[in-house]
C-alpha cells in the first residue's frame, strides 16, 4: 500500500512510503481491539486506593462501655466502624488491575485500528523533520499546513527528537512519540496519525 509524502508545506514531495498490508490491510476484529483497549485502560491504573479498616485505625483496644444495662447495643473499642472516625467495613486495598493480553493478539488489535484510519484515510506520510530549538508557533505552523489544527493528532517519529516534542507539548490536541513506545490506546484516540517518513520500516517490530 503506497502513500503520498508530503513536505511540512502541506505539498506533495513526489515520493511515496510502501505500508505493509498484513499491518494496514487487514479486516479488524472487534473483540480482539475491545480485550486490548480494555487490557491497557486497566494498565494504566495505578492500583494505590487505600482505606484504614479496623486494625489500622488509631485509637485505644479498651471497651468503652459495660456489656450490659446501658439500653443500648453492645460496643467494643472505639475503632468500631460503627462510630464515626472507627475502621472502613471492606474498604479499597492496593491491588494490581493488570490484565494480559497475549503478543499475537496486541498484534492483531493494533493491525485492525491501523487498518481502520488507513481506509478512513485518516493516515498522513510526512517528511521527515526537525526544528534547531523548540517551537510551539512552528510546530503549529506544520499542522496548520496539514489541515489538522483542532484535531486530535499524533505525529510518530522514526527516532527520538527532544525539539519536536518540547515544541508540541503545550498543543492539547498533538501528540509526539516514537513509533517503538505507541500503544493502541494512542491510535485509537488520535483523530489523524502523521507517519513521519522512515516510520514505516518499524511497524513490524511493534508488540
Amino acid at each position: 500500500m503506497k502513500l503520498d509524502v508530503l513536505d511540512i508545506q502541506g505539498q506533495k514531495t513526489g515520493r511515496q512510503i510502501d505500508l505493509p498490508d498484513e499491518i494496514f490491510g487487514v479486516e479488524s476484529n472487534d473483540h480482539i481491539v475491545y480485550l486490548a483497549a480494555k487490557a491497557a485502560q486497566a494498565n494504566r491504573r495505578q492500583g494505590t486506593h487505600a482505606t484504614k479498616e479496623r486494625n489500622a485505625v488509631k485509637g485505644s483496644t479498651k471497651k468503652i462501655k459495660k456489656q450490659k444495662g446501658t439500653g443500648t447495643a453492645r460496643a467494643g473499642d472505639i475503632k468500631n466502624p460503627l462510630f464515626r472516625g472507627g475502621g472502613k467495613i471492606f474498604g479499597p486495598s492496593p491491588r494490581s488491575y493488570h490484565q494480559k493480553v497475549n503478543k499475537k493478539a496486541k498484534k492483531i488489535a493494533r493491525n485492525s485500528v491501523l487498518s481502520g484510519k488507513i481506509k478512513a484515510e485518516k493516515v498522513v506520510a510526512l517528511e521527515d523533520f526537525s526544528f534547531d530549538k523548540p517551537s510551539t508557533q512552528e510546530f503549529r505552523s506544520v499542522i496548520k499546513n496539514l489541515e489538522l489544527d483542532g484535531r486530535r493528532t499524533l505525529v510518530l517519529l522514526s527516532d527520538y527528537d527532544q525539539n519536536l516534542y518540547l515544541s508540541s507539548r503545550n498543543l492539547p490536541k498533538c501528540k509526539v512519540l516514537n513509533i517503538k513506545d505507541a500503544g493502541i490506546l494512542d491510535f485509537m484516540e488520535s483523530d489523524t496519525i502523521v507517519l513521519s517518513e522512515g516510520c514505516e520500516k518499524h511497524f513490524n517490530q511493534l508488540v
